[in-house]
C-alpha cells in the first residue's frame, strides 16, 4: 500500500503573512502621502456617546440647600410663596446655582448626563433590520416562484420566468426608484417598507433560480422510487427532494444573503437612514470622511463576516449528517 506523501503548508502559509503584511504596509504608506489630518479619536462618538440634557427650575423661588452626593447633587428648592420644596438631583459639575441664590420659573440649574446610541450604531441595526425582513420575504418568495418554475402549469412557469427576467433584467437602484415612487405612492406605502419590499423581490428572483437549479440536481430516481412507495407529489417535494436540495443550495444561498447586506446599502436614495445614510450624514457634519467611510466598510464586513461563518457551520453541519 503506497504512503501518502504529506504536502509541506509552511512556506505557502509564510508566503500569505508576507502578502498580507506587504498590503498592510502599502496601505500605511499610501495614508502617509494623503495630506489628510487623521482623527480616529472622533469615531467612538458615533457609536456611543454621553449625552448632557439641563435641567431647570419647576417653579419660582429659592435655593434651599445643595447636598453633595458622589458625582451628584440634590438641589432643593423652595417655592416663593411658600410649601413643600422640590428636589432635583444634577451633576456635581455642571451646577449652576448654589445654597441661598433665588430663582426663577425655568431657570437652569445643571444637568444630568446619560449615555445615548449613536447615529452609526442606529444605521447598522436598520441595516441588519432590513435585511433580515428582507431576506427572509425573498426566501418565501424565492421558495415559491422556484417551484412555479418547475411547474407543469404553463401560467405558473411563465409568470415565474416573466418575473424572474424582469427583475434580473433591470438594477435594483431602478428597482426601489419605481417600488417607492410609483408603488409605494398608489398603495400609501412607507418607506421602510417600500424598501424592505423592493430588496424582497430583488433577492426572491435570485433565490428562485437557485432553488430551482438545487431542485434539478436530484436524481430522478429520488422521486421515483418515493412515488412507488405511494407518496404524493406534494409529499415527495416536501419530505425527499427540499431537504436534499436545500443542503446543495446553501452555499450560493449564503452569497446571495451576504450580497443583500452590501445591497441594502441602496435603500439610502429613499431618505432611508442605513448605516450608508448614517455614515454620509455624519459626514457632511465634521468632515471626517475616510475615517467614517473606513469604518462604516469595516462594519460591513464584520456583519457579513459573521453571516458567511453562521453559514458555513450550518453547511458543515448538515454536512455531518448525510
Amino acid at each position: 500500500m503506497p504512503l501518502k506523501r504529506h504536502t509541506v503548508q509552511w512556506p505557502w502559509q509564510a508566503l500569505l503573512v508576507i502578502i498580507l503584511l506587504g498590503m498592510t504596509v502599502s496601505l500605511w504608506i499610501a495614508t502617509k502621502r494623503v495630506h489628510y489630518e487623521w482623527r480616529w479619536e472622533r469615531v467612538p462618538q458615533y457609536f456611543f456617546y454621553l449625552d448632557e440634557e439641563m435641567l431647570s427650575a419647576p417653579f419660582a423661588g429659592t435655593v434651599q440647600k445643595i447636598t453633595p452626593e458622589g458625582t451628584y447633587s440634590r438641589v432643593e428648592i423652595a417655592p416663593e410663596g411658600g410649601g413643600q420644596p422640590t428636589t432635583v438631583t444634577v451633576e456635581t459639575d455642571t451646577l449652576k446655582v448654589k445654597a441661598g441664590d433665588p430663582i426663577a420659573d425655568n431657570d437652569d440649574i445643571g444637568a444630568e448626563r446619560h449615555w445615548k446610541i449613536g447615529p452609526l450604531t442606529q444605521g447598522l441595526w436598520v441595516t441588519i433590520w432590513i435585511s433580515f425582513v428582507s431576506g427572509f420575504v425573498g426566501l418565501v418568495i424565492g421558495l415559491i416562484t422556484g417551484l412555479c418554475r418547475l411547474s407543469p402549469n404553463p401560467t405558473l412557469r411563465g409568470l415565474a420566468v416573466l418575473y424572474i427576467e424582469l427583475i434580473r433584467g433591470t438594477p435594483l437602484l431602478v428597482q426601489i426608484f419605481i417600488f417607492y415612487f410609483f408603488i409605494g405612492t398608489v398603495l400609501n406605502l412607507d418607506r421602510i417598507v417600500a424598501g424592505v419590499g423592493a430588496l424582497a423581490l430583488f433577492v426572491g428572483a435570485y433565490i428562485a433560480e437557485i432553488i430551482r437549479a438545487g431542485i434539478q440536481s436530484i436524481a430522478k430516481g429520488q422521486t421515483e422510487a418515493a412515488r412507488s412507495l405511494g407518496m404524493s407529489s406534494t409529499e415527495t417535494m416536501i419530505y425527499i427532494v427540499l431537504p436534499q436540495a436545500f443542503k446543495r443550495v446553501l452555499p450560493p444561498l449564503a452569497g446571495q444573503f451576504i450580497s443583500l447586506i452590501k445591497d441594502s446599502s441602496l435603500v439610502s436614495v429613499i431618505a432611508i437612514t442605513d448605516l450608508t445614510k448614517s455614515g454620509r450624514e455624519i459626514i457632511t457634519s465634521n468632515f471626517a470622511t475616510f475615517e467614517i467611510w473606513f469604518t462604516v466598510a469595516l462594519l460591513y464586513l464584520v456583519v457579513t463576516s459573521l453571516l458567511s461563518q453562521l453559514l458555513f457551520w450550518l453547511e458543515r453541519r448538515f454536512a455531518r449528517s448525510d
